[in-house]
């Protein structure tokens, strides 16, 4: 009788090598072990995979790829020591990160639901695309002989995630799943503090570059000066845009509305500009442009006025209350309102947006077009004689926006400065949005993409028949390269190996046979 050991045709394995090197530092062959992986090296998988779900553009979401990689081909799980330490100080610094930017930017998590609205439908194909390449390594652990409560455990989940990338189309709402036939007008672009990304925000220049986009409008934030003479400034205090700093030492930090009309035209508005270069532009900038902007002063409601009646353009702005102590305190509604009615620019180009005492500025100036940035029902905008509403995008709503635009109130929403949202915004039927970036939202002249609800039918089912037919092949596939492995014996997989491949390319690294009695046997090539 003829007792063979298990003969070891050992070939070059580089990718294998790699794999198993990079991941966990076991680059000989030996180090290498098809074993079942443990329990605590299944735990620190779960903690790279949640690294890669927070940090997926960096450098350590390939070790995920390398994990998945070790799966498929059966290898156990090993991750290197120094990678542990780095993952889990990434995790804690993401966490951490993620923690502190939600106490900053709270609000603009709405960002997060609205860009959903827009790549939903092309995200769910990206899903679904990735759990279907995913069977292959489901697959290859399912079909294994031997049975293991986990295997049950990882084909109910990966079913059940299937099931639900397959029914999720159902709960996809997007403006832009609409007819052509009901798409409407263009959205009007309004030039927010002018185009800051082009010049100084709130100057003369700022305003001009905006009108060279073709803007509509024109919006700006007005504070009311010590002696009673509106301005334009963003900010609380001058600080940021000006060099307050230098001509006024010592008061950097006081309100700007504690300034004097002539103390603010003498400070200069440009030069920040050049010095921080906010928007990456300046690189950009003609030098006859960088000149102008290191001279730019701070611009009075009056100017922005007749910059705008010149041009036949309108107007909307914010107003911004003094101090209790300021002696315009009660006196900045008028201030505003006296402006505008020595200016040359048509009443009803005018957009006023301040809430307070609305009704006496409707008594003084009947042609004035009464705008609100708060969110009230149709029938209260209506008593109030509001046309137009401001809104923020996060809650500029598709259904509330159809629902105001059937009363005749007019949608503005800001800020848009992204085409994506500006396509969004489009088939939401907004009618205007105010935006920092008037020169970006100038080359979109049709939403990025739209299509009718029957054809986002046709991609979901077609998509899903799809993956069915290849997640079913690949368990076939698995099933049946299984049940071959299985059939081979050692004599058989070394002779196939001599016979496919020349023998530089076989490297026999171990060939035993043992045997009992006088049985002889003699293996001969040919």
């Amino acid at each position: 009788m003829v007792k063979h050991q298990p003969l070891q045709v050992y070939e070059r394995q580089l990718c294998l090598s790699c794999l198993t090197g990079i991941y966990g530092c076991r680059w000989k062959r030996y180090q290498r072990s098809h074993d079942d992986s443990s329990k605590w090296e299944c735990s620190w998988f779960f903690l790279l995979c949640c690294s890669f779900l927070l940090l997926l553009v960096w450098s350590y979401f390939w070790l995920e790829i390398l994990a998945l990689c070790h799966i498929a081909l059966g290898q156990q799980l090993n991750l290197y020591w120094i990678h542990k330490i780095v993952v889990l100080a990434i995790l804690l610094t993401t966490i951490t990160g993620v923690v502190s930017i939600d106490n900053f930017w709270q609000d603009e998590w709405d960002i997060v639901v609205i860009s959903l609205q827009f790549t939903g439908p092309f995200l769910h194909i990206g899903a679904l695309a990735a759990v279907t390449a995913l069977g292959w390594v489901i697959a290859s652990q399912v079909v294994r002989v031997e049975r293991s409560r986990l295997q049950v455990v990882m084909l109910v989940i990966y079913v059940s995630v299937l099931l639900v990338l397959y029914l999720v189309p159902l709960c996809i709402s997007s403006p832009c799943i609409m007819d052509l036939s009901k798409l409407g007008p263009r959205p009007a672009v309004i030039g927010r503090r002018g185009a800051p990304m082009l010049a100084p925000e709130h100057t003369i220049m700022s305003f001009s570059k905006a009108l060279q986009q073709k803007v509509t409008a024109l919006e700006a934030d007005v504070t009311i000066s010590l002696d009673g003479v509106p301005f334009l400034m963003r900010d609380r205090t001058l600080r940021r845009t000006t060099n307050v700093d230098k001509l006024f030492p010592g008061r950097q930090d006081h309100d700007a509305s504690f300034f004097n009309w002539t103390e603010i035209r003498s400070l200069n508005a440009g030069l920040w500009f050049l010095r921080d270069d906010p928007y990456w532009t300046v690189q950009y900038m003609s030098e006859k442009d960088r000149n102008r902007t290191a001279n730019q002063t701070v611009c009075s409601l009056a100017e922005l006025l007749r910059l705008a009646a010149r041009t036949n353009r309108s107007v909307i702005f914010s107003l911004r209350r003094p101090p209790p102590q300021h002696p315009r305190h009660q006196l900045w509604v008028s201030d505003a309102l006296k402006v505008i009615q020595r200016s040359s620019i048509l009443p009803e180009q005018v957009m006023w947006t301040p809430d307070w005492y609305r009704k006496k500025v409707r008594a003084a100036v009947p042609l004035l077009q009464q705008t609100s940035d708060e969110k009230l029902p149709v029938a209260e905008l209506k008593e109030r004689g509001i046309s137009t509403l401001t809104l923020h995008y996060s809650q500029a709503r598709a259904q509330d926006i159809r629902q105001f635009s059937g009363s005749n109130v007019s949608v503005n929403v800001y800020p848009v400065n992204e085409p994506w949202l500006y396509s969004l915004m489009w088939c939401s039927g907004v009618q205007s949005v105010s935006s920092d970036a008037p020169h970006i939202l100038k080359k979109v002249p049709n939403p990025i993409w739209i299509m009718s609800a029957d054809e986002y039918g046709l991609i979901w089912i077609t998509s899903d028949l799809i993956s069915v037919a290849i997640v079913i092949g690949i368990f076939i596939f698995q099933k049946w390269k299984m049940s071959g492995m299985r059939s081979y014996n050692p004599e058989q997989i070394m002779l196939s190996a001599v016979v496919r491949r020349p023998s530089r390319d076989v490297n026999l690294m171990k060939e035993k046979l043992i045997f009992s009695g006088e049985t002889r046997v003699e293996i001969k090539p040919g």
